[in-house]
């Protein structure tokens, strides 16, 4: 309660300037990309937050992140604590043990030094950090130390999270595609060995060369090594079948948030590496997926779609095409094929 009681005074809130500098904000900015990514991907993947498991994993998640954040700002704003301006010892005699500083005008008290970058002399000075940009010493020591300590626990948290998302997707999709078309069908990874240690083992060895030669692996007992390619090809048919054609009725120049298609377009946009392809009216695109304002497809190009020959594909919004009549009258297409198979 001491410690943010002292946060909020009158004269912490000059503080704030701290935060406009290049450390703090890419600090800032990795922790709000690592969380926002790992949460998103634990609320939408893994774990299902139905479960126990999943309820666990994203409390943890959020914990990670309060507490780094506190830590932080912590570590900034509270500050390290500088030796007053003025200042001396009580016992004027012992003034000729310590160092003079003529810029604040005071002595420097035991384990105190001058901070160039702040500009006063810090108690208990470790040394001046530009990601909090501020020094670190008597006040702030605990909180930056743990500051160290939650981020690489909260990064490796995060990026468990995003590899077993990859890692389940090929399951949730096996089995969508198996359930769509009610086969009698079960995937079973190739790769995983059974056991968390064989796996493990594949990766981390003593020599720090990995298992195999990576193009061929071992796999599991009623697997070949070409088990996981097939799913892979039965996949991406099956994203063909689903697709569905769009007309373009509106140009679109392939910005990343265009403000002239709307606000909730524009703050929706992906967030995402994958391109935006421009679009100009009267044009075909053949959607794979999308979002609720975005699709992702491939534009027709005449006869070259068919054979292959060229491919340009990205995200456009999803007000700039109509849905084709054609496709508008076999929507349940896909629907009936399900049956006869």
């Amino acid at each position: 309660m001491g410690t943010f009681c002292s946060v909020i005074k009158f004269e912490n809130l000059q503080e704030l300037k701290r935060l406009c500098h290049w450390g703090p904000i890419i600090a800032l900015g990795v922790i709000a990309i690592c969380s926002t990514m790992a949460m998103i991907d634990s609320v939408l993947w893994y774990w299902p937050l139905h479960t126990t498991g999943g309820s666990v994993n994203f409390i943890m998640l959020i914990n990670w992140t309060v507490m780094i954040l506190y830590n932080y700002f912590n570590a900034m704003f509270v500050g390290p604590g500088f030796v007053p301006l003025g200042w001396k010892p009580e016992i004027s005699q012992d003034t000729m043990y310590l160092q003079y500083c003529k810029v604040c005008q005071a002595y420097k008290a035991p384990r105190s030094h001058h901070c160039r970058k702040c500009n006063r002399c810090v108690m208990k000075m470790d040394h001046h950090c530009p990601w909090i940009n501020n020094c670190c010493g008597y006040q702030n020591h605990a909180s930056f130390t743990l500051f160290l300590l939650l981020a690489p626990l909260g990064c490796i948290h995060a990026a468990f999270i995003f590899v077993m998302t990859m890692y389940t997707q090929l399951y949730h999709r096996a089995k969508d595609r198996i359930q769509y078309y009610q086969l009698d069908e079960v995937f079973v990874f190739p790769y995983d060995m059974g056991s968390r240690w064989r796996n493990f083992k594949q990766v981390f060895t003593w020599s720090g060369v990995p298992e195999g030669d990576g193009l061929e692996w071992p796999v599991r007992e009623g697997c070949h090594q070409y088990s996981l390619t097939i799913e892979q090809l039965k996949q991406k048919a099956d994203k063909r079948v689903r697709s569905v054609r769009y007309k373009v009725i509106e140009d679109y120049s392939g910005a990343c948030c265009p403000l002239n298609k709307g606000i909730k377009t524009f703050f929706t946009s992906p967030c995402t590496e994958e391109p935006r392809i421009q679009l100009q009216k009267g044009e075909f695109i053949l959607a794979t997926r999308g979002l609720r304002y975005w699709l992702y497809g491939d534009k027709i190009l005449d006869d070259s779609f068919i054979e292959g020959v060229s491919r340009i594909r990205g995200w456009f919004p999803r007000k700039c095409v109509e849905k084709c009549p054609c496709d508008a009258e076999t929507d349940q297409a896909p629907e009936g094929e399900k049956k006869n198979r």
